[in-house]
């Protein structure tokens, strides 16, 4: 009986009707490829067996001058400095009370603990640190106050609670003392947008693709951070909120700083939506932050850029090189993005590129695009001279010319999708592979549970699903780094297994094609045997992978069948060898076929096999 190979175009196309695109694959998770074949992607690692607290939005590594490795890892709730495996808390201090100032009171009985602070400034979920405190009288002693704790419920604009752990007794009723001290930590964020009525009217904010809102959808600000590193030092800054810097040589146990309190600092902004450092010519950039004569009032459309060489000159004077630019067109100011010749800047409806040009003006800036649109600050990433994004509607690239890029899974992403949570779509690059993900929230979720992924030198698309809430391409660390909503930091790209359980388990992945038939599909087909052709690259011990095909009588009717058989590698030298042929009875006018693997140590790689295939009449 002859032998039909089994051979489709590389990338998933999710959007053309299936009979349309036969010969093609249809849907996949944990699968990319190479060459045009199918394989399983990479396994992950967790980095620290330590958790951080909060989303984390934001990574950046980088290394010191002495050798040592960090990463920034911005979260809602704290900013850490990972060195080696362990997190460096340096959230910055906003307030630091007189000795005095705050008293505690307690309830027998009750772990929670009263605090009283006049005008004390916080939210709940902020952190405070005491010190100086004695004990008040019973269990509530000077060990148990003087630590860190994190706020509980908010009574007044004087008064909140903590829960110290420990419940009270009859004795606790002192106040702590007359030299207690309190360090409040930054103001911590949402860790979720939320809705209300406002600015967002029609397709921008509404509730699907392309569907006007005529309530107004607005969303409250997620935290966000942007970092970039100074040297071997770090500049970081909160989406519309402070910008902060933390000085390397002062070790691991000092707390990031506001950068305009450092020595010298001259009219320095207090407020930004962006920053970082531009790599050529070495001024810190500000986006969408204050002027220098307007002190605290934002300017969502203002660009302005430090002297060169200077973290603290912001006072544009003939004499340095500290200047502003304001975009003209927009309302704000979303993100930018370096390349390797110039930033990219994008507001909510319009692309600027941003280039040093030198005195008398510094920078110059030009318009590249309008009605154009982008999910939020960490939707784009540079790929050498390449931007990609993902915008409200469609993916980008600018290259020198903005660009729409062409996507078979379109609609597939944008009508499952979260948009009043679309701040948290988060783009990187993959560039061992020369791929860009995007992580998004699908319809039914509040986090980033699936991904997309753009292959530019392959010009196809894949998708899948994984929960990942930031990421940086390999470089300092070699591998590319992901945070999750785990609460852990992952290596990716790292061995063949999901590392996210004790011990690792295998990848849950599959691909699976577009039906195929015989002639246009007038005749029923037998299959009766598949020869596998496949690869289980880097496995071991005795991996597999299941094959199974699927039959179907009509493009709208169900499966009217299915037949599965396993194929197991039984040697690895001096040539793979696995299962020869898999027997299987199965009818129908058309096939899909699938693979799929779950197994531990397991990854593969799909060739062409080849199905001996008979007709079987009309009928």
């Amino acid at each position: 009986m002859p032998l039909q190979k089994l051979q489709f175009r590389p990338g998933i196309n999710k959007d053309t009707p299936a009979y349309a695109d036969k010969g093609g694959w249809s849907d996949g998770d944990k699968v990319r490829f190479r060459m045009g074949y199918p394989e399983t992607i990479g396994g992950w690692e967790r980095i620290s067996k330590n958790q951080f607290l909060g989303s984390c939005r934001s990574l950046h590594a980088w290394t010191a001058l002495d050798g040592t490795k960090y990463v920034g890892v911005g979260t809602n709730l704290k900013f850490y400095v990972l060195r080696g495996t362990e997190y460096a808390d340096i959230t910055p201090i906003r307030l630091t009370t007189s000795a005095g100032d705050v008293t505690f009171a307690a309830t027998t009985g009750s772990s929670v603990i009263t605090v009283s602070d006049t005008l004390n400034g916080v939210i709940l979920n902020d952190f405070v640190t005491f010190s100086g405190a004695v004990s008040l009288g019973g269990n509530i002693t000077a060990a148990v106050l003087n630590a860190e704790y994190q706020v509980t419920s908010i009574i007044d604009a004087n008064t909140y609670t903590i829960d110290v752990g420990v419940a009270a007794n009859a004795s606790d009723t002192g106040d702590g003392g007359a030299s207690v001290v309190a360090a409040y930590q930054i103001n911590t964020g949402l860790d979720t947008s939320i809705t209300g009525t406002g600015w967002g009217a029609g397709t921008w904010g509404s509730g699907g693709w392309g569907e006007p809102d005529n309530t107004a959808i607005a969303s409250t600000q997620l935290r966000i951070w942007s970092q970039d590193n100074y040297g071997e030092d770090l500049v970081m800054n909160v989406h519309d909120g402070g910008i902060y810097y933390w000085d390397e040589s002062a070790g691991i146990t000092a707390r990031a700083v506001e950068l305009l309190s450092l020595s010298g600092a001259n009219t320095t902004p207090s407020i930004a939506k962006k920053v970082f450092l531009s790599d050529v010519d070495r001024h810190l950039i500000a986006f969408g932050c204050d002027d220098e004569f307007n002190f605290g009032v934002q300017d969502p459309l203002l660009i302005r850029f430090s002297s060169q060489e200077s973290l603290t000159d912001w006072a544009s004077l003939p004499t340095n090189t500290a200047g502003s630019i304001r975009i003209s067109s927009g309302s704000e100011i979303i993100t930018a993005v370096k390349t390797k010749q110039q930033s990219i800047v994008f507001t909510d409806v319009s692309v600027h590129a941003l280039q040093y040009i030198g005195a008398p003006f510094t920078f110059g800036l030009t318009e590249v695009a309008t009605g154009t649109s982008i999910m939020g600050q960490n939707a784009a990433v540079a790929v050498n001279d390449t931007v990609y994004w993902m915008g409200r509607e469609a993916f980008y690239l600018y290259n020198g010319v903005v660009q729409q890029i062409p996507c078979p899974i379109l609609e597939y992403v944008f009508n499952d999708f979260n948009f009043n949570q679309s701040g948290k779509t988060y783009a990187g690059h993959n560039s061992e592979h020369s791929e860009v993900w995007w992580f998004y929230p699908t319809a039914s979720s509040s986090n980033n549970d699936r991904y997309v992924i753009y292959n530019y030198a392959q010009n196809i698309w894949y998708f899948g699903n994984m929960n990942r809430t930031a990421w940086i391409s390999r470089g300092v660390f070699g591998y590319p780094i992901a945070a999750s909503a785990d609460n852990y930091l992952y290596y990716h790209e790292f061995g063949i297994n999901d590392g996210s359980q004790n011990p690792p388990v295998g990848i849950a992945a599959y691909i699976e094609s577009n039906p195929v038939d015989l002639g246009e599909g007038e005749q029923f087909m037998f299959v009766s045997r598949i020869i596998p052709d496949m690869k289980f690259r880097n496995s071991l011990n005795s991996p597999s992978a299941t094959f199974t095909l699927k039959a179907k009588d009509f493009p709208g009717s169900a499966f009217v069948g299915t037949d599965s058989e396993t194929v197991t590698r039984s040697a690895s030298f001096p040539v793979e060898r696995y299962t020869e042929e898999l027997f299987v009875r199965i009818r129908g006018r058309s096939m899909s076929f699938r693979i799929e693997s779950d197994q531990y140590d397991t990854a593969w790689r799909l060739g062409a096999p080849r199905v001996e295939v008979r007709p079987d009449g009309r009928r």
